[in-house]
């Protein structure tokens, strides 16, 4: 029986892809590489440091471990200058009722995401106050396909992860929700979410009970 839902943030409650990718993209070029739209696809659900690994590696680029915590460092302030003014129109369509639709019905809702910042836009969007576990990339020490971010958050809501929904639009997120025995459900395209146990386009008119009858019988 579902019980409780665990949400990602990026791509899933927000949009704040768009400002993680214009951060990494100014830190790549400081550097004399680049990112592509396509490339930055790739750093869905990977920590800050990895997702520095990652461009660093792209581009044949080799610094020093100081440098590397500098150039994190400088990202976060770029990215958190970009979300200052961030409010509710970010948020993807129909998300916000689905989450009112659950709390209404009295099912628990959790945060699972990488980002350090996860939970401070929680607090921007005035939404902070629907999730009663909320963990973000300053909780865990392993990173997704790691499915420690979800296992804590359903330790948070008391539920067992054979109870819970999580809800994630990156591959990696899929693969630490199946390998906890969670619930997975792709947000986004389903033919590159193949290992979720359901996928849907969004949040638009969806409503948590139908959605629920449908897994029942997956």
């Amino acid at each position: 029986m579902i019980k409780g839902c665990i949400f990602d943030l990026d791509g899933v409650i927000v949009d704040t892809a768009k400002f993680h990718f214009k951060s990494w993209q100014d830190i790549a070029v400081q550097l004399g590489g680049q990112l592509s739209l396509e490339q930055n696809e790739k750093l869905k659900g990977v920590s800050r440091m990895g997702s520095l690994d990652f461009i660093l590696k792209l581009n044949n680029i080799s610094i020093s471990e100081e440098e590397k915590i500098k150039l994190a460092a400088q990202k976060n302030e770029c990215y958190l200058k970009l979300i200052e003014n961030i409010d509710q129109s970010e948020m993807l369509p129909g998300i916000l009722d689905f989450i009112k639709q659950l709390k209404k019905e009295n099912y628990k809702i959790g945060l699972g995401s990488a980002s350090r910042n996860a939970i401070t836009i929680l607090q921007k969007l005035k939404i902070d106050h629907y999730f009663e576990a909320q963990i973000d990339g300053n909780m865990v020490t392993k990173s997704k396909p790691d499915p420690e971010v979800f296992l804590k958050g359903a330790k948070g809501l008391e539920l067992d992860p054979s109870e819970c929904i999580v809800f994630e639009d990156s591959i990696k997120g899929i693969t630490a929700a199946n390998q906890a025995g969670f619930i997975s459900v792709g947000v986004g395209d389903k033919n590159t979410l193949t290992e979720a146990t359901y996928v849907i386009e969004g949040f638009t008119n969806l409503n948590p009970n139908d959605l629920f009858k449908i897994l029942s019988r997956n």
